[in-house]
C-alpha cells in the first residue's frame, strides 16, 4: 500500500540525514503551495510510501512560517502517519514538539536519533519505558550510520496501516477541565481528530484561532480566568510548564546518565574556548582565513591545493582543449565566425568559470565539514552577541551561513526569522556574503593582486560588516523598524562528519555550479561574444582586431563614466570592466567569463591569466575597488528573484537592489582611496573628495538618531 508519511523534528536533530537515508536519490524539491519554503518529498526505499520533509521547528505555535506550514500540512493534507525524529542527547528540549504532535491525533512513531552519541557518553535510555510513558512506538536509530532505519520503516508502515493514534497525554485536572471547555467552544469549527490540539491552542491565545473560531476564546473566558488565577500565571505559560513537567516525568524514569566529568563533556570544554566572549570571534576569523588560504593561496609561501588544482585545470583547458578544438575547426573548414564563437566565446567564457571548480570544491569541503561537526551553529551563537548590539538578531546570521553556498537558499532561509523587520532586512543583505558564484571572482582578484590570500577573508568579513551597517541604517525606516527576534538555537554536540552526508552536500553544491555553467553561463558567454564581435551595423569584427567598435564596447563605454571615479578609468579598456560588471548581474560567474572574452581574445591563453590581464590595465587599488563593487553590489538575477519572493513586491525589490548598488559604490570608493593612499597609488583629487563625501554620508546615517528605537509592547513600533 502507498502511504503519505510526514517527517517532523527540531532543527539540528538529524532530520535531513534521516530523510536522505530513507529516500536515497528519489527526492524532488519544490515549494509549499503559496509559500516560498523548501518542500522536499521522496519515496521511502523499498516501499510505495511518500515521505514529506516538514520544515525544522521547535513547536507548532505560529511564530514563523515554517511552524504554520507544518501544522497546516498535518491538519489539511492529513498524512497517514508522522515520523517524529528526536535528538536522544537532548530529550527534554525535543519532546516539547512530540507532545504537541501527539495532540494532533495522527498515527506516529518516534525515531530516537543519535543513539550512538548516547552510548558514547555512557548513558542509557529505557526505550520500552519511554514508549509506555508517551503512549507511542519508539525506534532507537542512528541516522548518520543508518542503524535500525529498516526497523523504523517497518514501524511507520504498520502505524499508517493500522491507523492507531497516540494515547492522550493528560495533565492536572484544572487544565483538563479548561481544555474540555475549549473543545466544546471549538466543536464543529476545527477537525475532530485534532480538536485537543486546537483546544490547547485556544487556551494559549493562538492568533490563528481568531480566524478559525472568532469569539471562541471569549466564550470560555471564565474558565481561562479561573485557571490563570489558580496558577497565578498566563494560560500559555501554564500549558508550557505542564508539558515540560510531563516531559521531565517521562525522561526521569527512562534516561540514566553516566557520571559526568566535572569539566563537562568534550563539547562543553571545546565550547568554553570557541564560544568565549573574547576569543570566539578571533578564532572564527582565523578558521575562515585558513579555509580561504588552503583554497585560494598562491604566493611566496607556496601554492595551496586549491590554487594548484585550478592552475592545472586552467592550463589543460587553455593549452589542450581550446587549441585542439581550434585546430579541428581549421582542418574541417569550419566558418571563421563559428570557430570564434566556439573557441573564443563558449570555451573561453565557460572554461574561465569551470577552471575554478577545484577551488570551489575545496572551499565547499571545508565549509561542509565545519557545518557537519557542529561548529557553524556555534558561530551563529557568537555572532548573536555582536548582532544584538546593532539591533539585529543572531538568527540573521544563519541565512548568511547558508548564503555562502548560494544566495538563493540564503535568501529563502530568512523565513526562519520570526520578526518581519529582521526577515526583510536579512533578505535585502544576505547576498553581501561571498556565495559560490563569487569564488571565481575571488580567485581571479587573488591572482591579480599577486596571490593576496586575504582577498577571500576581506570578502567574507566585509559582507558581515555591511550586513551590520545595513541593520543600523535600515532599522531607522518605519516599515523595517522593530525589536530583534529572540535567538534560540540548539548547540548540537560535536561529532565526526558523516562521509556520505558530506560527499552528498559537496556534490550538490558543486553540481549546481556546473549546471549553471552549462546553462546560464553558456548562454551569456554566447551573448557576450556576439555583442563583442559585431557592430550595430552587423559587421563582424575579426578576433585579431580591436573590439572597441563592438556593441558591447558601446554599452560599456556609456557605463564607464559612472565607474571612472572608482579608479576604473576612461581609457580604451574601461568599457571592458563596466561590461563585465553588467553581465555579472545575470550570474556572478559571468563576470570572469566576460573578462576572459574581452581581455583574453586569444584562445591559446589560459584562463588563469584573467587576473594578470586585469592587473595590466588597473592599479592595485583599482583592482580592489573593482572587486569590492562587484562583490557587494546587486546579486544575480536568480537571487533578485528570491528577494522579490521574500519582500512581496517589485517596488521593494527595486529599492533593495538600488540600496545594494549604492552602498557597494560608496564602499568601493572608500576602499579605493584608503588602499590606494596606503600603497602609494596615484589618485585623482576628485576621488579624495567623493570619498570624503561618502564617508560623511555613511557616518551620518550610522549615528543619526533612530526615531523608532523606542518600541512598544511585543516589539511593535511606538508611534
Amino acid at each position: 500500500m502507498s502511504f503519505t508519511i510526514a517527517l517532523a523534528g527540531n532543527p539540528n536533530c538529524g532530520k535531513t540525514t534521516l530523510f536522505n537515508a530513507l529516500t536515497g536519490s528519489s527526492q524532488r524539491v519544490g515549494n509549499w503551495p503559496g509559500v516560498t519554503i523548501d518542500k522536499k518529498v521522496g519515496r521511502i526505499k523499498g516501499t510505495d510510501s511518500e515521505l514529506v520533509d516538514l520544515p525544522g521547528i521547535y513547536s507548532l505555535s505560529p511564530y514563523s512560517p515554517e511552524e504554520v506550514v507544518s501544522r497546516n500540512f498535518i491538519i489539511q493534507d492529513k498524512p497517514d502517519a508522522i515520523i517524529n525524529i528526536v535528538d536522544a542527547t537532548n530529550l527534554e528540549r525535543n519532546m516539547f514538539l512530540t507532545l504537541q504532535l501527539i495532540d494532533m491525533g495522527v498515527p506516529m512513531v518516534v525515531a530516537l536519533n543519535m543513539m550512538d552519541e548516547v552510548k558514547k557518553n555512557g548513558d542509557k535510555i529505557d526505550v520500552d519505558c519511554l514508549s509506555s510513558s508517551l503512549g507511542v512506538p519508539i525506534v532507537p536509530i542512528s541516522a548518520k550510520s543508518r542503524d535500525n532505519v529498516d526497523a523504523l520503516v517497518e514501524q511507520i508502515e504498520a502505524a499508517a496501516r493500522d491507523g492507531k493514534v497516540p494515547r492522550v497525554m493528560t495533565y492536572d485536572q484544572s487544565i483538563e477541565d479548561a481544555e474540555k471547555a475549549a473543545e466544546e467552544a471549538l466543536r464543529g469549527k476545527v477537525p475532530d481528530n485534532s480538536i485537543r490540539f486546537y483546544a490547547f491552542k485556544l487556551l494559549e491565545d493562538d492568533t490563528l484561532l481568531e480566524e478559525m473560531a472568532p469569539g471562541a476564546r471569549e466564550s470560555i473566558s471564565s474558565e481561562i480566568d479561573a485557571l490563570e488565577k489558580e496558577y497565578d500565571d498566563s494560560a500559555d505559560s501554564i500549558i508550557a510548564d505542564s508539558r515540560y513537567s510531563k516531559i521531565t516525568e517521562c525522561v526521569t524514569g527512562s534516561y540514566t546518565k553516566a557520571p559526568r566529568d566535572e569539566r563537562g563533556t568534550l563539547s562543553d570544554r571545546i565550547d568554553k574556548i570557541v564560544t568565549h566572549r573574547i576569543l570566539g570571534l578571533p578564532i572564527f576569523a582565523c578558521i575562515i582565513a585558513f579555509v580561504y588560504f588552503i583554497a585560494m593561496y598562491d604566493g611566496d609561501w607556496g601554492t595551496s591545493p586549491g590554487a594548484w588544482a585550478t592552475g592545472w585545470l586552467n592550463d589543460y583547458i587553455g593549452d589542450v582543449i581550446i587549441p585542439g578544438v581550434a585546430d579541428w575547426c581549421a582542418e574541417n573548414g569550419v566558418n571563421e565566425v563559428l570557430t570564434g564563437l566556439l573557441c573564443d566565446g563558449i570555451l573561453t567564457g565557460v572554461g574561465a568559470v569551470i577552471g575554478f571548480l577545484p577551488q570551489m570544491i575545496i572551499l565547499f569541503t571545508c565549509l561542509v565539514i565545519l557545518e557537519e561537526i557542529g561548529y557553524m551553529a556555534r558561530v551563529a551563537f557568537i555572532m548573536d552577541r555582536i548582532f544584538r548590539h546593532f539591533n539585529l538578531s543572531g538568527k540573521s546570521f544563519i541565512p548568511l551561513l547558508v548564503g555562502t553556498g548560494c544566495g538563493v537558499p540564503g535568501v529563502m532561509a530568512c523565513r526562519t526569522i520570526e520578526s518581519e523587520a529582521d526577515r526583510r532586512i536579512t533578505a535585502m543583505t544576505v547576498t553581501f556574503m561571498p556565495c559560490g558564484a563569487k569564488l571565481p571572482v575571488i580567485a581571479a582578484i587573488t591572482a591579480a593582486l599577486a596571490g593576496a590570500w586575504w582577498v577571500g577573508v576581506f570578502a567574507y568579513f566585509g559582507g558581515i560588516v555591511l550586513v551590520i551597517i545595513s541593520g543600523i541604517i535600515l532599522k531607522k525606516f518605519k516599515h523595517l523598524a522593530g525589536k530583534p527576534a529572540p535567538f534560540i538555537m540548539e548547540l548540537p554536540p560535536y561529532h565526526a562528519p558523516g562521509l556520505w552526508t558530506c560527499l552528498k552536500s559537496i556534490f550538490d553544491r558543486s553540481w549546481a555550479f556546473v549546471k549553471k555553467a552549462g546553462t546560464i553561463i553558456l548562454l551569456t558567454a554566447v551573448l557576450i561574444w556576439l555583442l563583442s564581435h559585431f557592430t550595430w551595423s552587423g559587421q563582424f569584427i575579426d578576433p585579431e582586431s580591436d573590439m572597441g567598435e563592438s556593441i558591447l564596447a558601446w554599452i560599456g563605454g556609456g557605463l564607464a563614466y559612472i565607474f571612472a571615479p572608482l579608479g576604473w578609468g576612461l581609457g580604451p579598456d574601461a568599457w571592458k570592466l563596466s561590461s563585465a560588471t553588467l553581465t555579472g548581474l545575470i550570474a556572478k560567474e559571468d563576470l570572469i567569463g566576460t573578462l576572459a572574452i574581452v581581455l583574453l581574445g586569444d584562445p591559446d591563453m589560459a584562463e588563469d591569466e584573467v587576473g594578470a590581464a586585469l592587473a595590466s590595465i588597473l592599479t592595485q587599488s583599482g583592482i580592489l575597488s573593482f572587486f569590492t563593487f562587484n562583490m557587494f553590489c546587486a546579486p544575480c538575477f536568480a537571487a533578485i528573484g528570491a528577494i522579490h519572493r521574500e519582500l512581496g513586491s517589485w517596488k521593494h525589490t527595486g529599492i533593495a537592489v538600488l540600496y545594494q548598488c549604492i552602498l557597494a559604490y560608496f564602499v568601493a570608493m572608500i576602499v579605493y582611496v584608503i588602499y590606494g593612499a596606503a600603497i602609494g597609488d596615484p589618485l585623482d583629487w576628485s576621488s579624495y573628495f567623493l570619498c570624503m563625501v561618502f564617508v560623511i554620508i555613511l557616518v551620518y546615517l550610522l549615528i543619526a538618531k533612530d526615531p523608532f528605537r523606542q518600541l512598544g509592547k511585543n516589539g511593535e513600533v511606538a508611534e
